[in-house]
């Protein structure tokens, strides 16, 4: 038996106990975690240090592995909402009398063993136990090398609380960020139950394309904001602020403005506060013709046809041209990755069409694509933010972790 397979088993093993622990202990041991990371921040924070020293500042990946005191502060909030979440486990979802006397109820359950496989983001490896562990989850969490210090920092720090609190401290395990311990992960059948990927396209395309176990995808964002030519020049000068520069490195980030002709009079204006904060754009030509002469010649470049449908995670985003809203929809639809869309406009009928039209896990109307986070979504964090459509989709919580079985209850029936 390989050291993976071992601990694979303890995991299953664990993952029995998660499923019959009440919710008050669960409760109370992500309180005591919470708690825990603030009163180890500092020594989250030297193993952070660790892995930063070992990544180009340049990286898009750099801001991602980066934790400080308020970062810290803010996952230790998401654990503590996770912890005041109702229970989705042990639910009624549906409930039948049958002419025989066969009581039938549908209960929502864990799903059992979680493998999670992401890249240089530490917050993932408590988001991701927090709501496993809330839902009855057990999880095997494979982080890549650039934040393996921070990794098995946070892990130390579960470990020891699930331990104070008398849990099966197996209920998490932080793998080795080997590669080959990736594709033995990926053909444990029988032993894990799903794999969800968390990271680039590259990583996501490995783990489906070489997954014997079965996967759900977190897929890449590719972002774009269409203002339409109804648009208030103020809310679209916002929005397109914020999705870009909040967190440019993030999945949710925005990569391309699409602007209505009849509104290129007001990209400059649009794009004035993006110049302050050292965006790239590569526009089309109409784009470029626009902002020629009104934008930092330093940041601005004509596009190629690489730069749609091209994920930046950084300060860079690309401009396209449309002359109506069907031809935005059409751009969408061909260079989207099914994440997050948003519209700006006054107009409903535009705003109806769009929101109906759009494929993707969440779609906006008048408001930053910078939400799609499962704790802006009141979900307390994220495994991760589907883009698939069998089982879930959008960001995943702790409803979205858990499935369900049918219990029948008879008194001696047979069927004829």
């Amino acid at each position: 038996m390989s050291t993976l397979t071992k601990t694979l088993a303890q995991l299953r093993d664990a993952s029995r106990t998660l499923a019959l622990l009440d919710s008050e202990v669960m409760d109370r041991a992500l309180k005591s975690l919470a708690t825990a990371l603030r009163k180890n921040s500092n020594a989250i924070l030297k193993a952070n240090a660790e892995d930063l020293a070992k990544m180009d500042q340049k990286d898009p990946k750099f801001d991602r592995l980066k934790l400080t005191e308020e970062r810290i502060g803010a996952i230790a909030k998401d654990v503590s909402t996770v912890a005041s979440l109702p229970s989705p486990l042990h639910r009624t979802l549906d409930e039948r009398k049958r002419p025989n006397g066969l009581h039938i109820t549908k209960v929502s359950v864990p799903i059992g063993v979680i493998g999670i496989i992401y890249e240089a983001r530490p917050n993932v490896t408590v988001d991701a136990f927090a709501l496993c562990f809330k839902s009855g989850n057990a999880c095997a969490l494979k982080g890549g090398s650039d934040a393996q210090a921070s990794n098995e920092a946070l892990a130390r720090i579960i470990h020891d609380v699930l331990q104070s609190e008398g849990i099966d401290e197996h209920a998490l395990a932080l793998l080795p960020p080997d590669r080959s311990v990736t594709e033995e992960l990926l053909h444990a059948n029988g032993l894990v139950d799903v794999i969800i990927p968390r990271g680039s396209q590259s990583l996501i395309d490995f783990v489906r394309e070489n997954a014997t176990v079965p996967v759900i995808e977190t897929g890449a964002g590719i972002v774009h904001t269409y203002v339409d030519k109804s648009a208030d020049l103020k809310k679209a000068t916002d929005i397109v602020l914020n999705a870009k520069t909040r967190r440019p490195s993030v999945c949710n980030a925005l990569d391309t403005l699409i602007i209505h002709r009849d509104r290129l009079g007001d990209l400059p204006s649009i794009a004035a506060p993006l110049a302050e904060k050292g965006v790239s754009i590569f526009a089309d030509p109409d784009a470029y013709r626009a902002l020629k002469g009104k934008y930092d010649s330093a940041l601005l470049r004509e596009a190629k046809p690489e730069h749609f449908g091209t994920e930046f995670l950084s300060l860079k985003m690309s401009v396209k041209t449309v002359s109506s809203l069907e031809e935005a929809l059409e751009h969408i639809a061909t260079y989207g990755s099914k994440h997050s869309e948003a519209i700006v406009s006054e107009d409903q009928q535009s705003i109806d069409t769009f929101l109906k039209s759009v494929d993707a896990a969440a779609v906006y109307a008048n408001a930053s694509t910078s939400f799609s986070d499962g704790a802006q979504f009141g979900m307390g964090g994220e495994i991760g933010i589907s883009t698939q459509k069998l089982h879930v989709r959008g960001p995943m919580g702790l409803t979205e972790l858990t499935s369900y079985k049918w219990i029948v209850r008879g008194d001696g029936q047979v069927r004829p």
